[in-house]
């Protein structure tokens, strides 16, 4: 006697499949543990990744190849065909737009000319010649390397706002408060740190080829700081 179709059925018809066993708990911590410590490995290193870029392009000393003259340093590189990436890049850091040199040399002051650290809080008496230059400027910055917020808009000296003394010399007045006199006035706010810059817009040919032959302007500080 044949078997009913709907018995054939049920003999090759699979079972009910069984669900796999569940993850033991151990099992569980254990994945989440591997999970932490690779997670802060990953950290760690682009930690030290960034950290390490940031050192070799603000402190290694291979990129500071800089000449100090006063309380003026430029970088010899800076604009310079022999400029690699990572000195392009170290310029581009310390916001600098470095031109070829024949078109413009920077000089940067973080210091007074008794080498103690300029503050926003202090008033500086920056004096000198006009420096050998088609044109030039010194430009206040906060230590974020952001101007300041000078409430009236003097951000700047330069070759078409400095007047001249009988012995060609100019002078302005860097800090919070307004000179009593009519010195003009490149104002500093807040309590941190401050930074001048210097350009020199097409220097002269000698002082391209030698930039220690430049006459730095002075930077000294008058009285206490507020």
């Amino acid at each position: 006697m044949p078997f009913p179709a709907v018995w054939l059925v049920a003999l090759v018809a699979p079972g009910p499949q069984e669900s796999p066993h569940p993850m033991s708990k151990q099992k569980q911590l254990s994945r989440a543990r591997r999970v932490a410590v690779a997670t802060l490995l990953y950290l760690g290193a682009v930690a030290m990744g960034l950290g390490s870029a940031w050192w070799v392009l603000k402190k290694a000393p291979w990129l500071n190849q800089s000449l100090q003259v006063g309380a003026w340093k430029t970088n010899l590189r800076a604009g310079s065909a022999d400029a690699d990436l990572y000195i392009r890049a170290s310029i581009a850091v310390n916001a600098l737009l470095a031109l070829d040199r024949s078109e413009t040399m920077y000089f940067v002051a973080g210091t007074d000319d008794d080498g103690r650290a300029l503050r926003s809080s202090c008033t500086y008496r920056v004096s000198g010649t006009p420096p050998k230059a088609r044109w030039w400027s010194i430009t206040a910055y906060a230590d974020d390397m952001f101007l300041f917020d000078a409430p009236n808009q003097h951000y700047s000296l330069n070759g078409s706002t400095a007047k001249l003394d009988d012995q060609g010399r100019f002078v302005f007045v860097l800090g919070p408060s307004a000179p009593t006199d009519r010195t003009y006035w490149v104002p500093t706010v807040g309590r941190g740190g401050a930074v001048l810059t210097l350009r020199l817009y097409n220097p002269n040919p000698e002082l391209q080829a030698n930039p220690a032959s430049l006459v730095p302007v002075r930077i000294e500080r008058q009285g206490d700081c507020v």
